[in-house]
């Protein structure tokens, strides 16, 4: 809803890689056509100012630029000062809008038990002169853990909202009742210390998660992710870097499932989700590593 409040017909929006599979696929029902502006692996996959600033004066037609911050599927965090420079060059391209998906703002990781998720991951829409030109989504499924309730929302100014309830109002109206009643409760009845809490197991699990591959050869991780659950390790040395067949032959072999990183724009990487428990993740891992000995 909010890239077709924006973007249409002979648009363009441009959409950083990796990103989420869905992205350049609701550009193209938009209409509009996803221009793809690559990241890199020692940035921590962030997209950064002059990649911004070339990709704008390129192409002239861009009405949306697509932010995930965090990053799924590279749990990439934005601090201030990197989205403080991608605003300094927005700033010079005033008719182009901002998609912020913060679904995962809360799921930010820090070795200061006194940083908040706000200052960890902050908001664009908070930087000057942004909010009038960003259409802010978040949601329950990712800090409450609940995906299959499909509860979330849009902050944005008075008329991009009103046209996203436009389209919604022909799509699917509004939340389930169910969805709802279990959004209040997230909000009411939550503990204060359980999202701290399970923040800190994740950051765990990721750092178990990171140590594993280390040990791994010819895998690597250029930066460690600050945030969501996902790891995008490069695993290009094997199979001629087709990641495609790496995870197709892992599954066969070792019955481990990971997400080719050609779905999300980042060939020869896969996507790993320690979104599970300790167990689970060292038997994944271990399957790992005896599928890529097997394969060196």
């Amino acid at each position: 809803q909010g890239i077709l409040a924006v973007a249409g017909a002979g648009d363009q929006v441009l959409v950083p890689a990796p990103y989420w599979p869905s992205y350049p696929e609701m550009v193209n029902l938009a209409g509009a056509q996803p221009v793809i502006v690559e990241t890199t692996a020692e940035s921590g996959y962030l997209l950064e100012p002059e990649q911004l600033r070339r990709a704008l004066a390129g192409h002239p037609n861009v009405k949306l630029l697509i932010l995930c911050n965090p990053s799924n599927p590279t749990g990439g965090v934005y601090s201030k000062e990197a989205l403080e420079g991608l605003c300094e060059v927005l700033r010079d391209f005033p008719n182009v809008y901002v998609l912020a998906d913060e679904i995962y703002d809360q799921l930010v990781y820090s070795d200061d038990a006194t940083t908040t998720a706000a200052e960890l991951c902050p908001s664009i829409a908070g930087e000057p002169g942004m909010w009038e030109r960003t259409l802010t989504i978040n949601g329950f499924s990712k800090a409450y853990a609940m995906t299959g309730l499909r509860l979330g929302y849009l902050a944005a100014p008075k008329q991009l909202a009103r046209a996203c309830t436009t389209l919604q109002s022909q799509f699917t109206s509004c939340a389930s009742s169910v969805g709802q009643a279990a959004g209040v409760a997230a909000l009411t009845q939550v503990d204060a210390d359980w999202l701290p809490e399970k923040v800190s197991e994740l950051k765990g699990k990721r750092d178990q998660c990171l140590q594993r591959l280390a040990d791994m050869p010819g895998v690597t991780v250029k930066v460690a992710p600050q945030g969501a659950f996902y790891v995008l390790p490069d695993v290009s040395s094997y199979f001629g870097g087709d990641d495609v067949a790496f995870c197709r032959e892992l599954l066969q072999e070792q019955k481990l499932a990971l997400v080719p990183g050609s779905s999300f724009g980042a060939p020869g990487t896969v996507r790993i989700s320690y979104a599970t428990s300790l167990d689970e993740l060292n038997l994944a891992m271990d399957k790992l590593a005896s599928f890529l000995t097997q394969h060196q």
